[in-house]
């Protein structure tokens, strides 16, 4: 008999989210935009403390608008981390402009702050000064924004700061989203809460977001025809969505806690397993622990390693996940720049994220456990 399956990171409705949808249909608020696309914009400012939000179809889109307004074209070079997933570089390629990949540092896993300096002097010198950094917040674990946004204000250089995995991820009191003068949320079916899909563009420039809106909305003029005097795109998030996002934020920082619950339940569960080891957060760091991740460590037993935990769990029917393999390693983007010191390889070949979702019992967390010690019997 199979077993029941134990997803990586699956939705979990709070119960609110009904009510919402209801009023959109008990109003006939089913086209785009409408009273919960406002709401929920008003409960990401108030919850990330961003002074403005525009609520759209994707992260991705969200990245996409936000270079679009930089004046980013094709040509134009674009420096991105490069361990994160491809909707971090895609839009990069979408203006025509090329990625230049930065890897990683061993605290958090994200944009090396020293690499990301020495990408950029070396990008000036090759008469390619980048037009923005896109740093990202892997697994909900935040970068090391202080020193990063500090070499980018040395040059000049604006921030798109991808905290699609990070919402409610924060250093000291400031969350993650609102450091940089674009964050990018995402509301993905496996993020911590979810639209179904969507995303949003955060900043505290009114003007920025309100072009936002402009152009998520096909760029129509305002006039009593269709007017069009520039290029627009269809990414704004519809009512519907944006009513499922109302109620999902009415629980946001319970998802927060039991994913957290989730991390601690791993590490403390598998602290007697030389070979595994779980990513801490820097003194002042909070993550939302997005997922679980871990580095299996094969210097400690060779006989081990992530393959042969990914093979255990699968066979028992429980999702988990290879880290995000860098974009630098990615066929697709293979003629890219990369500055490098090969720690986003090593985490690729030796991590793996573990089922994390806020929906997981205890019995389920106690299957996942015993399946991976049984790995080291």
């Amino acid at each position: 008999m199979v077993k029941e399956k134990i997803w990586l990171s699956s939705p979990h409705m709070g119960g609110m989210e009904q009510k919402y949808v209801n009023e959109a249909f008990n109003t006939n608020w089913v086209a785009p935009l409408g009273p919960n696309v406002d709401g929920f914009e008003e409960d990401l400012c108030g919850f990330t403390g961003s002074r403005h939000a525009a609520a759209l179809s994707s992260g991705t889109g969200a990245i996409h608008l936000a270079l679009i307004m930089l004046g980013v074209k094709p040509g134009d070079e674009v420096i991105c981390q490069s361990m994160t997933f491809a909707a971090s570089a895609n839009p990069i390629a979408y203006v025509g402009a090329t990625p230049v990949f930065v890897d990683s540092e061993m605290n958090t896993w994200n944009m090396c702050p020293n690499l990301l300096r020495e990408c950029i002097i070396d990008r000036i010198a090759k008469g390619k000064k980048p037009r923005a950094i896109i740093p990202v917040h892997l697994y909900g674990m935040p970068a090391k924004m202080d020193e990063i946004i500090r070499v980018a204000n040395e040059f000049e250089i604006p921030i798109i700061e991808d905290a699609a995995e990070a919402l409610g991820s924060k250093i000291g009191n400031k969350k993650m989203g609102t450091y940089g003068l674009f964050g990018i949320l995402s509301f993905n079916g496996n993020k911590i809460i979810t639209t179904s899909g969507g995303g949003a563009l955060i900043s505290d420039s009114g003007e920025y977001i309100n072009e936002a809106r402009f152009l998520a909305t096909q760029a129509r003029d305002k006039a009593n025809h269709y007017e069009h005097s520039k290029i627009g795109y269809n990414y704004r998030m519809s009512n519907i969505c944006a009513g499922i996002g109302r109620g999902q934020m009415e629980v946001l920082n319970d998802r927060i806690s039991k994913r957290r619950s989730n991390f601690n339940y791993y590490k403390e569960a598998l602290a007697q397993i030389e070979g595994i080891h779980f990513l801490e957060e820097p003194e002042g760091f909070y993550s939302n622990r997005w997922l679980s991740t871990i580095y299996v460590d094969r210097s400690a037993d060779d006989r081990y390693s992530k393959k042969s935990i990914y093979l255990s769990l699968q066979s028992e029917n429980i999702e988990s996940r290879p880290l995000w393999k860098p974009m630098h390693l990615q066929p697709v983007f293979k003629e890219a720049p990369y500055y490098g010191n090969g720690i986003s390889e090593d985490l690729f070949r030796n991590g793996l994220c573990l089922p994390s979702g806020s929906n997981l019992t205890e019995q389920d967390l106690e299957r996942v456990v015993l399946n991976i010690r049984s790995v080291y019997l």
